[in-house]
């Protein structure tokens, strides 16, 4: 087999790409992975969105402006003084991209180590298959044409933008703009209350900005459990998060040095802001530009997403797409998922992703975290339930961490005690989600977890206590 010859090319190094990549590779077949991601250097940048401008930098600056916040506040509580306290934005930057750095690296070393040929540049369709395969052309710094047997497309998905109000990443910012501000804007607006929208929103105010999230829906976090919505928004709102609920954007215009925002508010009444810098954070589009879809007779659908069945299948043989370039959830984690199935798929395995237990994280402070169906979705099923919560405020270790504020909440079937869904709004809750999924993974019920001993003092005495509040038994509140 010629090096220009493989048997799984994958179009993508981003979470859902590179993992598939490796998988394959373990797997026995001959794989070669492209990605056009490039570092300030011009070097390869393997790792997607979620790498480069996304999941990761994005916790490293919430990590590091969180520290900030308790210097500043809570500090003193602990018996620890800090005066003189000043923020280094430029370090804080530095670190960020060290942290983006280190993962790029990991996954070359990962694609060495896994003997995954690895090509930087842009992948696209240059026709139909033929006996060697579909060709796949990169341009790059050295332009070749590659053959694969087998296509996993993994392009992910570039944030959406306000019509009339292009991302310049200067005064009107994608997620890309907001990861590198170079000063702490005095005014920030924030257009779009999810996941992106709120962390971005947390982290600048808590580096000083006074930050106004304007959300078009009338619901605050509609995905989310009502309940736990209800408590977020009360405790970003006493946090100083301004967060303004069913506005109507009528015009961005921007100026030298600031963006005008004219809206009707959920009143209908007009209002005008003006902002240092606005973050756009309206969803993601799926990237399928220059992929060459039309050149290899690769069908799309209305919205531009790759059109896949239930096994990411496209309507080619042997090509398949996985992520945030189709259907599901925009999550690194299930695009992970995806990349592993296919590559199992592809050796004739039973590659399988369970889209009922994928879990879902907004890594505010405090965290919100949950699995499964919502107590409304449950509700509008007509599906008998019965609900449990336990607040943190009551449990011993989130009181000697200073953080007492949310709850843990079990939803399960009123007949059987299946749980049906979990949801967690508190300190890590990020990793408190984790026994939910596996207990719902197994069918487990609410007792299951009611009876099962855990750590004391731990966090995750909560999410016992929520499953002994089902049956009205809990032990500590």
């Amino acid at each position: 087999m010629s090096n220009k010859q493989f048997d799984v090319v994958v179009i993508g190094a981003g979470p859902g790409g590179y993992i598939a990549a490796i998988r394959a590779a373990q797997l026995g077949f001959s794989v070669a992975c492209v990605d056009e991601w490039s570092n300030e250097k011009g070097g390869p940048a393997p790792g997607g969105t979620c790498t480069n401008v996304g999941c990761i930098p994005s916790k490293a600056l919430l990590q590091s402006s969180e520290h900030y916040e308790h210097a500043g506040h809570s500090f003193k509580e602990h018996g620890i003084d800090v005066s003189g306290l000043s923020l280094n934005l430029g370090q804080m930057v530095k670190r960020k991209d060290t942290v983006v750095k280190q993962n790029n690296d990991g996954i070359l070393f990962l694609f060495k180590k896994n003997k995954v040929t690895f090509f930087h540049g842009r992948a696209a369709f240059a026709g139909a298959a033929s006996a060697d395969g579909y060709p796949i052309a990169i341009s790059g710094k050295a332009p070749e044409t590659i053959n694969a047997k087998q296509v996993i497309v993994a392009t992910g998905s570039n944030a959406r933008a306000l019509p009339g109000a292009d991302f310049d990443e200067k005064l009107i910012l994608s997620n890309t703009g907001a990861l590198a501000i170079d000063a702490v804007p005095a005014k920030l607006g924030v257009i779009g209350a999810g996941v992106i929208g709120l962390e971005m929103g947390s982290v600048w105010r808590r580096l000083g900005s006074e930050v106004t999230v304007l959300e078009g829906l009338p619901t605050f976090l509609g995905a989310v459990d009502e309940q736990i919505a209800k408590e977020a928004n009360k405790l970003f709102t006493k946090q100083g998060l301004k967060i303004s609920l069913g506005c109507k954007i009528n015009a961005v215009t921007k100026g030298a040095d600031n963006v005008t925002v004219e809206y009707n508010d959920a009143k209908g009444e007009a209002v005008t802001a003006v902002f240092d810098k606005l973050i756009v954070s309206i969803g993601r589009t799926p990237n399928t530009n220059g992929l060459g879809a039309d050149k290899a007779g690769l069908a799309l659908d209305e919205r531009g997403f790759v059109a896949v069945d239930a096994d990411c299948k496209t309507n080619l043989p042997n090509v398949w797409a996985i992520g945030d370039v189709v259907r599901g959830p925009m999550l690194a984690h299930k695009a992970e998922e995806e990349g592993v199935a296919v590559a199992e798929r592809i050796a004739g395995q039973h590659g399988h992703t369970n889209f009922d237990t994928i879990p879902w994280v907004i890594y505010t402070s405090p965290e919100i975290a949950w699995v499964g169906r919502t107590e409304q979705q449950l509700k509008a099923d007509g599906t008998p339930y019965k609900a449990g919560t336990f607040p943190f405020l009551a449990n011993g270790r989130a009181r000697a961490l200073g953080d007492t504020s949310g709850m843990v909440k079990f939803l399960a079937h009123a007949e059987t005690d299946e749980i049906l869904g979990v949801h967690i709004i508190g300190p890590m809750a990020s990793e408190l989600i984790s026994e939910a999924v596996v207990a719902m993974e197994f069918k487990a019920s609410a007792e299951d977890i009611a009876r099962i001993c855990h750590a004391h003092p731990s966090l995750s005495e909560a999410t016992k206590e929520a499953a002994l509040a089902i049956d009205k038994r809990t032990l500590n509140f």
